[in-house]
């Protein structure tokens, strides 16, 4: 796998300041990061983040900005549209100022499937102003969002029906939801814009996390079939076991495992049974 396609993901480290995020990252062989959504790594509030001087930092420190995980849209039936499209709009922009290839948006709030004809159109309007910035808007698959249910979300991708709008494909994630990631895959197929990338299975009828390649999520397939299938964006290795393995002595483990990977659109991996009981918090 080409290290120009793969960024590490800034999650566990979001309470860091940016200096000690790219020297990590960078350090653990890393060419590209995804910036999480919250001060100090990011903030689409420019009182809370220079994205002038992000850029310098990143630059300081040979690193390439992949990926924004904003949360815009998710205060779109709370805040109003008129709130939520200066979030939008002010995320998109700054992941073109910054090269980003694409940001993290999420679809409200909640998973009830009555608010997709409200999220329609706003994700109309935010999708072409993303077209023309060049930027692309993932809804990444979570608990607790439409984005989690591949059926309800479809609808929406659909119903907006852009190339600049689609799926942030999670694996990990869908199985924490109880879905299988290649049923899933089906319907998300021509669809994903952006790849988390991080492992899990279910012990005693509990989900877990845990190294990458000792759990359920069959990457080989994952990856054989997004690439078969022309995806062109990012995987970003989303490293979420910091407080079990350091990050400075994991996260080159993950980084190796991936680039030694052999893509495969044969599964190698049975699918595994969805967690029997709720996840410990």
């Amino acid at each position: 796998m080409d290290l120009d396609r793969i960024s590490a993901c800034s999650y566990a480290v979001r309470d860091r300041d940016l200096d000690f995020t790219f020297r990590l990252m960078t350090g653990a062989g890393f060419r590209n990061v995804d910036l999480w959504g919250g001060p100090p790594n990011y903030s689409n509030n420019p009182a809370e983040c220079s994205v002038a001087e992000l850029k310098q930092k990143a630059e300081r420190h040979n690193a390439k900005i992949a990926n924004l995980g904003t949360y815009a849209g998710r205060r779109l039936l709370e805040d109003g549209e008129a709130a939520e499209w200066t979030e939008m709009t002010r995320a998109i922009d700054n992941a073109a100022a910054l090269g980003a290839r694409s940001i993290r948006v999420c679809p409200g709030r909640g998973e009830d499937v009555s608010i997709i004809p409200i999220l329609i159109p706003f994700f109309r309007k935010a999708a072409a102003h993303a077209a023309e910035k060049g930027v692309y808007l993932g809804m990444e698959n979570h608990m607790g969002s439409i984005a989690g249910n591949p059926d309800a979300v479809m609808q929406l991708i659909r119903a907006v029906d852009s190339p600049h709008f689609g799926i942030l494909f999670e694996p990990a994630n869908l199985m924490h939801c109880g879905i299988d990631a290649r049923t899933a895959y089906a319907l998300f197929r021509g669809w994903i814009v952006h790849v988390h990338v991080k492992d899990c299975r279910v012990t005693d009828g509990q989900y877990e996390r845990c190294m990458l390649g000792e759990g359920s999520v069959d990457y080989p397939w994952v990856v054989g079939m997004l690439e078969k299938d022309g995806y062109k964006g990012h995987y970003a290795l989303e490293y979420e076991i910091e407080k079990v393995i350091p990050i400075e002595r994991g996260l080159p483990e993950w980084l190796r495992f991936f680039t030694d990977l052999k893509p495969s659109t044969t599964p190698t991996k049975s699918v595994p049974k969805p967690p029997l009981a709720p996840p410990k918090a």
